[in-house]
């Protein structure tokens, strides 16, 4: 289910909004808006949903909107025109017309926020900050701290409860921050650019701790950035915003395979392909394989065969060769050697696929409900380092 609904979305600036919807309504351009009336479209005519459970990250250049439109979420914004729908329980509250008990409800209970610059209270200590929440939802002291120590474990930092936030390096004091809003345990945290201000390093560590703890908590989080690589790494859905309008909301691989227009086209230019795309995304069909009745051919310089007859796969009559069926999670390349034909998932990773094949002379086979799907080889791994993707691997 959703647990954002977004539809038709307006947020302006200003002291006469009404004016800038009027001509929002008849075309303007943003910046004619502010020339004609000093009214700041923020956030123009969005539409989209984010599912419960899901990481969506709000791509766009600085003053595309993304801000604008995160914080229009929890209420930081005021809505001008449209609705933004927030699950609450088995009911949805839009935030355009809910009073402010209700709005307080939300903020408490229902939506966190993790902000850029960490906003710790300097004068409490690093248990105390990630309690703040729940002081303020009115859970004792004892009950309070205990959840807090929970959350301070869950980001390796039990040892830290007594240190103050000057104390804490800015990675440590982004994880209270996230210590803090997880402790809140709201279903939708939203996330401001958490970790732009880190060193790369760092920002790396936290992307990869972020997508641990979502495995366990299964949170609702929109999160900003203005990289790419972070949004590809960590996001589910990909929407990328252009003065104040959403320009393509897809998931990472169609993002990458086809770029709504130039706009989207430029922010992908440069990203590594190998990062984000799937086997699906860059195999050869197992149509325009050669097949004889249930038998495919997978690699015609050796004249390689497989039979899939019955929801099984063997090699057909080359006692040398091995089927074997790799397991992303054991992750034990020693037994992948010449001799053997991969069977992977059409979801594996390229840059994984990649490995596998370094250690096999042979087509890796994506294998789907008992049937090959697909074959990689190497022309499959040339295109994507050249971003040769073709159209039946875009859909």
């Amino acid at each position: 289910m959703d647990a954002i609904t977004i539809k038709n979305l307006d947020v302006v600036f200003g002291d006469k909004p009404q004016l800038a919807l009027e001509q929002l309504d008849q075309g303007k351009t943003r910046q004619e808006i502010i020339d004609q009336t000093s009214q700041v479209v923020g956030v123009d005519n969005v539409s989209m949903s984010v599912k419960e459970g899901e990481i969506c990250v709000l791509m766009g250049l600085s003053g595309s909107g993304k801000s604008s439109l995160l914080r229009a979420v929890n209420g930081l914004n005021t809505i001008s025109r449209g609705s933004l729908a927030l699950k609450n329980g088995d009911e949805y509250v839009d935030l355009a017309s809910c009073d402010d008990e209700t709005l307080r409800h939300l903020r408490t209970h229902r939506v966190s926020m993790v902000f850029q610059k960490f906003a710790l209270m300097p004068w409490l200590t690093v248990l105390d900050n990630v309690a703040f929440g729940l002081e303020l939802q009115g859970i004792s002291k004892s009950t309070r701290r205990n959840k807090a120590r929970e959350q301070l474990e869950l980001v390796g930092l039990s040892e830290w409860e007594d240190k103050y936030p000057h104390e804490l390096s800015g990675g440590m004091q982004q994880r209270v921050g996230l210590a803090r809003a997880f402790a809140m345990d709201t279903d939708i945290l939203l996330m401001d650019e958490p970790f732009s201000a880190l060193d790369p390093l760092i920002r790396t560590q936290l992307q990869d701790e972020l997508i641990l703890l979502q495995e366990k908590l299964n949170k609702t989080i929109l999160f900003v950035s203005h990289d790419l690589d972070e949004a590809l790494k960590i996001g589910n859905n990909i929407a990328i915003m252009e003065s104040g309008k959403l320009i393509q909301h897809a998931k990472p691989e169609e993002i990458i395979l086809t770029p709504e227009n130039d706009y989207v086209r430029d922010f992908v230019a440069h990203t590594n392909p190998l990062n984000v795309l799937k086997g699906r995304s860059l195999m050869q069909p197992a149509s325009e394989l050669k097949q004889e009745h249930d038998r495919l051919q997978i690699c015609s310089d050796q004249s390689v065969w497989v039979n899939q007859a019955n929801g099984k796969l063997s090699i057909v009559k080359d006692e040398e060769l091995k089927l074997v069926h790799w397991d992303a999670n054991r992750g034990d390349l020693a037994h992948i050697d010449q001799s053997t034909v991969v069977v992977a998932s059409p979801d594996i990773g390229m840059r994984e696929a990649i490995e596998l094949k370094q250690r096999s002379r042979l087509p890796i086979l994506l294998v789907e409900s008992g049937r090959v799907v697909g074959i990689l080889d190497d022309s499959e791994f040339y295109d994507a380092l050249l971003g040769n993707f073709n159209a039946h691997q875009a859909a």
